[in-house]
């Protein structure tokens, strides 16, 4: 019997995902077994940069314990209708002093929706700070912490910030989106319940 599990982050380019199907090179994260390729996820449609975007996730199968996944794109997050780098792009507007009202006005987006973002990302925003400056250090062979800001959400997208750019010199990784990596280190579960958790794995993200 096959069962449904969770998702699992992968790169934005689908024909790299289809090469690591193909090759065996991505790992169930339930058993370590090896994922192939089971069909596609429902399509959606999410809110871009530059518009509106039709995505559909492909979807995977354990070999191993046949749980079935599905491959999310980093740059999508778990059950949010806009990409990643419009919601970071309002936690940052936020560490840097904006109001709900004029971060939804600058990024085109209904006040309410920036409002629950903000409220969702500060009810974790210590634990935030916590979880990504774990991994810089882990990333980084000589890591520097941020300075101290005086704002704890401020501090948080610093660390974000600063295990991104670890990851890039780590991995060689171009033009590195910070959101990108923030949504592969929380498992696209950077504002899902349930997330930040304790588990630590620095493996490429």
């Amino acid at each position: 019997m096959v069962r449904r599990h969770q998702m699992v982050t992968v790169e934005a380019d689908p024909a790299g995902v289809e090469r690591r199907l193909a090759g065996g090179r991505l790992a169930c994260p339930g058993c370590a077994g090896v994922l192939t390729g089971w069909g596609h996820g429902r399509e959606r449609t999410v809110r871009g940069v530059q518009g509106l975007v039709r995505v559909r996730p492909r979807r995977s199968r354990c070999m191993t314990c046949g749980v079935t996944h599905v491959l999310l794109p980093v740059v999508l997050l778990v059950r949010r209708a806009d990409a990643a780098v419009v919601i970071g792009a309002a936690l940052a507007a936020k560490a840097a002093g904006g109001g709900y009202r004029a971060i939804a006005a600058l990024l085109g987006r209904p006040a309410e929706t920036v409002r629950g973002w903000l409220r969702r990302f500060a009810g974790r925003v210590e634990a935030v700070r916590g979880v990504f400056t774990v991994w810089l250090r882990a990333l980084a062979p000589d890591p520097v912490m941020p300075e101290p800001t005086g704002s704890v959400w401020a501090d948080a997208v610093a660390a974000i910030a600063s295990a991104a750019q670890a990851a890039a010199g780590r991995f060689v990784l171009p033009e590195v989106s910070v959101w990108e990596v923030a949504t592969a280190i929380s498992d696209s579960r950077l504002l899902a319940p349930g997330w930040p958790s304790v588990s630590i794995n620095t493996s490429c993200p």
